[in-house]
């Protein structure tokens, strides 16, 4: 397996870069600023790119089996950079041949009941709705969009938090998952590990999936 990560120095984004590495995967990381990767394999290759800008990037992805995105807008203050970010990359993917496309989704848009999401909770936190609010957006560019892009937006559990790899976790769809006890939780390493057992496994195509403990 091959596959074009954008994002790779971010916490959750090395997490997939590990996991990746780990199942023998071959990575193309797509990052800004290369010397904030300290990780060198023989079976990744680090480009620097920006995703706002294809020309930097589009010959690099060219013969992966998927792209994964896993892009923040909390370093540059840019919320409105998610939703065109993911306007880029489903437009411009296909030129270089890539049909696949599973992006690292927020979980604010999360439904706790019908038509209300975690997002309008009055106790969400207001440091994280910009970000919130541009990782919905985004969901709708992915909704609406008419590109020949396989993609799979995957929201974690409300809290995604540093923990250990189990290997195991549930799948949802629109709603926040919890466990019997309220709790909505899952560790870094699983969600990576969940994104790309999506990746192998060629599923939730087109649709917006959650996972949570």
């Amino acid at each position: 397996m091959k596959i074009a990560l954008f994002g790779a120095t971010g916490h959750v984004g090395h997490a997939i870069l590990d996991e990746a590495l780990a199942r023998g995967y071959s990575v193309t990381a797509i990052v800004r600023d290369p010397a904030r990767l300290a990780t060198r394999h023989d079976r990744l290759d680090v480009v620097a790119g920006d995703v706002a800008k294809p020309e930097s990037w589009l010959d690099a992805v060219r013969g992966a089996d998927a792209a994964v995105a896993s892009l923040s807008a909390r370093r540059d203050g840019t919320p409105d950079s998610i939703p065109a970010n993911a306007a880029i990359l489903l437009e411009q993917l296909p030129r270089a041949g890539v049909k696949r496309l599973v992006w690292v989704g927020g979980a604010g848009s999360l439904e706790t009941a019908p038509g209300v999401r975690v997002i309008d909770d009055p106790h969400f936190p207001e440091a994280w709705k910009a970000e919130a609010t541009g990782q919905a957006k985004a969901l709708d560019v992915f909704r609406q969009g008419k590109a020949e892009v396989e993609w799979t937006y995957i929201s974690p559990a409300a809290l995604l938090e540093d923990g250990p790899r189990t290997g195991t976790y549930r799948v949802g769809g629109d709603q926040l998952l919890a466990d019997a006890n309220g709790n909505s939780r899952i560790s870094v390493p699983d969600y990576a590990a969940a994104l790309l057992d999506r990746v192998e496994k060629r599923d939730a195509r087109d649709r917006r999936i959650t996972v949570a403990y």
